[in-house]
C-alpha cells in the first residue's frame, strides 16, 4: 500500500514538474531506499509470527501433557471411589447385622419422636415450656442411632406433656395484644385446653412460639367466667369454659354472630321492621301507662262523692248533674253522649297497634323473598359449590323472619292487654252511667 502511494506522488511530481534529470535521479533513489525500509518491516512481522507460533506450540503440548495428567488422576480417584463405596457397603452391612434390634428401636425412638414434636409445635405447654421441638426434631431427623441422653429426653418430654395437662398453673410470659404489642402479663394455663390473662382467652402461635390475645373474644358470658378463674386464690374453686378441641371449638365460638351482627345481617327490611317494632313498643307502653292513671282515676271517683272532672267518669256525672232537671230519657241520651265523647280517648292507638303487628310478619316475609332472590342469584352466577355464596342471602331470609316474628308476638300482647284495659273502662263507664240512670228513674 505505502509503495503503490510512493509510486503515485512519483508520478503526480513527475507530472508537475519538468523532466529534469536530477530530480528522477533523487525519485529513483527515495523509491530504492523506501523498499528497503518496506522489506525490514515485513522481515519483522515474519519473526514475531514465528515466535508466537513456536510459543502457541509450546503451551499446546504443555495443556496435552496436563489433560494426560488430570484424566490418569480422574482414573485413580474413580478407582479410589468404587473402593470407598464398596468398603462403605461392606461396613454398613456389618454395622446392620450388628444393630439387629437396636436399630427397629432406634426407628420406633425415632417415629415415636417425630409424632411428638408435631403435637408439641400446637400445644400450649410448649408455651411455657420452649425448644422441645427443636431436640425432638434433631432427634427424629438424625441419621445416626439416638443417643442414651436422647431417649432420655424424649420419655422425660412425654411423662411432662401428660403432667401439665392436668396441671393448672401460672406463670409471666410476653404475649401480644389484638394489635400486635407485645406486653408482660400474668397467663393462667387449664391443661393442655386453654390459656387466659386479664379475662382473656389467648391462643398460640406455634411459628413464633409466643402467646396472643384472640382478636375477637367470646361473649362476655366466657369472658367473665375467664376473669372470675383468673382472681380465683389457690384452692378456691371456680367455673371457666374449656375447649378440649384445643381452639377448634373456641374459633367456631367465636366466629358466631352477636347479636347486633344478627340484626345486620337482615339488612334494610330488618331494620325497618325493628324500628317499626321499637314505635309500637314505646307507644303501647305509653298507652298502657295512660291506662293505668284513667283506671286508678276512675275507681277513685267510683268511690268518691267529689266529683272530679280529670278522669272520664267524673266528666260523665258532671254532665249528668249539669241537666239534672232532665227526664230519664233524655239523661240517657245526653250520658251517652258523654260516654261516646270518652271511648275514643280509650281505645285510642289500639288499630295502630294492632296494624303493627300484623304488618312486621308481612316485612319478615319480604326479607325472606329478597334474601331467597340473593341466594338465587348467587347460585345462577358461581353454583352451588361454595355454600358461603348462598349464606348472605339464606341468613337475610331467616333474620328477617324472626325480627317480624319477634316484633309482632310483642305487639300482639300489647294489643290485647290494651284492649282489655280499655274495654274494662269502658265497662265501669257504662256501669256507672246505668246506675245513675237508674237511680233518676227511680226518684
Amino acid at each position: 500500500m505505502n509503495k503503490l502511494l510512493i509510486i503515485l506522488l512519483a508520478i503526480f511530481s513527475v507530472s508537475t514538474v519538468s523532466a529534469d534529470p536530477v530530480a528522477l535521479d533523487q525519485l529513483l533513489n527515495e523509491v530504492k531506499r523506501n523498499q528497503g525500509i518496506e522489506g525490514k518491516i515485513n522481515q519483522e512481522r515474519e519473526a514475531r509470527f514465528l515466535a508466537e507460533k513456536a510459543k502457541q506450540q509450546s503451551l499446546l503440548a504443555g495443556a496435552r501433557a496436563d489433560l494426560s495428567a488430570q484424566e490418569r488422576l480422574s482414573a485413580q480417584l474413580k478407582q479410589q471411589l468404587e473402593a470407598n463405596e464398596q468398603a462403605l457397603n461392606q461396613l454398613q452391612t456389618e454395622l446392620d447385622n450388628r444393630s439387629g434390634i437396636l436399630k427397629e428401636l432406634s426407628g420406633v425412638a425415632k417415629q415415636a419422636a417425630g409424632d411428638l414434636k408435631a403435637d408439641f409445635e400446637n400445644s400450649l405447654i410448649s408455651a411455657q415450656y420452649p425448644g422441645r421441638t427443636e431436640k425432638l426434631a434433631e432427634m427424629a431427623t438424625g441419621k445416626a442411632l439416638p443417643s442414651l441422653e436422647q431417649l432420655e429426653s424424649l420419655w422425660f418430654f412425654l411423662q411432662q406433656e401428660m403432667t401439665e395437662s392436668g396441671k393448672v398453673v401460672r406463670f409471666n410470659k410476653t404475649i401480644l395484644t389484638g394489635s400486635g404489642d407485645p406486653r408482660e402479663a400474668q397467663v393462667v394455663r387449664i391443661g393442655s385446653f386453654n390459656a387466659v390473662s386479664d379475662g382473656q382467652y389467648l391462643r398460640y402461635l406455634p411459628e413464633t412460639g409466643k402467646l396472643a390475645e384472640l382478636a375477637r373474644q367470646p361473649d362476655g358470658e366466657y369472658t367473665n367466667l375467664a376473669e372470675d378463674f383468673a382472681n380465683a386464690k389457690s384452692g378456691e374453686i371456680a367455673d371457666i369454659g374449656i375447649d378440649p378441641t384445643r381452639g377448634v371449638i373456641l374459633s367456631l365460638l367465636i366466629q358466631t354472630p352477636n347479636l347486633f351482627e344478627r340484626i345486620d345481617q337482615g339488612g334494610a327490611v330488618g331494620y325497618v321492621t325493628i324500628i317499626l317494632g321499637l314505635f309500637g313498643l314505646i307507644y303501647a307502653i305509653y298507652r298502657l301507662i295512660f291506662l293505668s292513671k284513667t283506671d286508678i282515676a276512675v275507681n277513685a271517683q267510683v268511690n268518691d262523692k267529689t266529683i272530679s272532672e280529670e278522669n272520664p267518669l267524673g266528666r260523665i256525672i258532671a254532665a249528668a248533674e249539669l241537666n239534672h232537671a232532665v227526664d230519664v230519657d233524655t239523661l240517657q241520651l245526653i250520658i251517652d253522649e258523654a260516654i261516646t265523647r270518652e271511648v275514643p280517648v280509650l281505645e285510642k292507638g289500639l288499630s295502630m297497634i294492632k296494624l303493627l303487628a300484623a304488618v312486621a310478619p308481612l316485612l319478615g316475609l319480604l326479607g325472606t323473598v329478597t334474601g331467597m332472590i340473593s341466594t338465587f342469584q348467587s347460585i345462577s352466577l358461581f353454583g352451588t359449590g361454595d355454600p358461603k355464596l348462598m349464606a348472605s342471602g339464606i341468613s337475610q331470609a331467616l333474620v328477617t323472619t324472626m325480627i317480624g316474628l319477634c316484633v309482632a308476638v310483642p305487639l300482639l300482647f300489647l294489643h290485647s292487654l290494651m284492649a282489655y284495659r280499655s274495654r274494662s273502662l269502658i265497662q265501669i263507664l257504662d256501669e256507672q252511667s246505668a246506675g245513675i240512670i237508674s237511680r233518676r228513674a227511680g226518684k
